[in-house]
């Protein structure tokens, strides 16, 4: 890989299925010298800023804002999963903070001499924008059954949990067609593991696997 959009270390972007395992995918990455942007947690950092909770408490009231001033993330979740107008009212308010957080900590990975690579774990990379961002990009899969299971005992969603997430994502044939590589996530963290160094090498980011 050559010719890399911000400076001399590749930007790698993690998409996928809900619940497939795109954090381990991150660890496993980290693991092998790579810089892990998480778009979930510049979100939750967006969300205490004071002019966007203005915004979101000026849009839907005093319903989304906890007894201690703070945003409550499951009221909002139960308000936008429903409604896609909703949605991407919070989408237009969030994510222009989360692209200006991605690119700065990108810029930083850039000019850290520890740093092999950037990763941007960000499950609506797409549906941002913010496909010209990475050099590559990888979509993470797994069976539903073992998705469903993880989420489960992660967040405690089922399957009507799942599908209404899913609904207010990209499907996942389109997100495929349009990775560089899909990695399947379907056994122990040893094969997930050496999947990606086979990727990594295949790409020319690392020189063994």
């Amino acid at each position: 890989m050559t010719g890399f959009k911000h400076g001399p270390k590749p930007v790698v972007g993690l998409i996928g299925a809900i619940g497939a395992g795109k954090s381990t995918v991150g660890r496993c990455l980290a693991a092998r010298g790579g810089h892990v942007i998480d778009a979930d947690a510049l979100g939750h950092e967006a969300l205490r800023q004071p002019e966007i909770v203005a915004a979101l408490v000026n849009r839907w009231g005093g319903r989304v804002r906890k007894p201690d001033g703070s945003l409550d993330r499951r009221e909002i979740g139960r308000i936008v999963f429903g409604d896609a107008a909703e949605r991407n009212a919070l989408e237009r308010t969030v994510f222009p903070y989360i692209g200006d957080r991605t690119q700065r900590e990108i810029a930083a990975a850039q000019a850290n001499p520890d740093v092999a690579f950037v990763v941007l774990d960000a499950a609506v990379l797409l549906e941002a924008g913010w496909g010209d961002v990475v050099d590559r990009l990888v979509y993470v899969d797994a069976p539903r059954a073992a998705r469903l299971a993880r989420l489960a005992t992660r967040s405690g969603w089922g399957e009507d949990e799942l599908a209404a997430r899913e609904a207010a994502q990209w499907s996942a044939d389109v997100k495929k067609a349009r990775a560089d590589a899909v990695v399947v996530n379907d056994s122990d963290p040893a094969t997930l593991a050496e999947q990606l160094g086979r990727l990594l090498v295949r790409w020319q980011i690392a020189q063994r696997a």
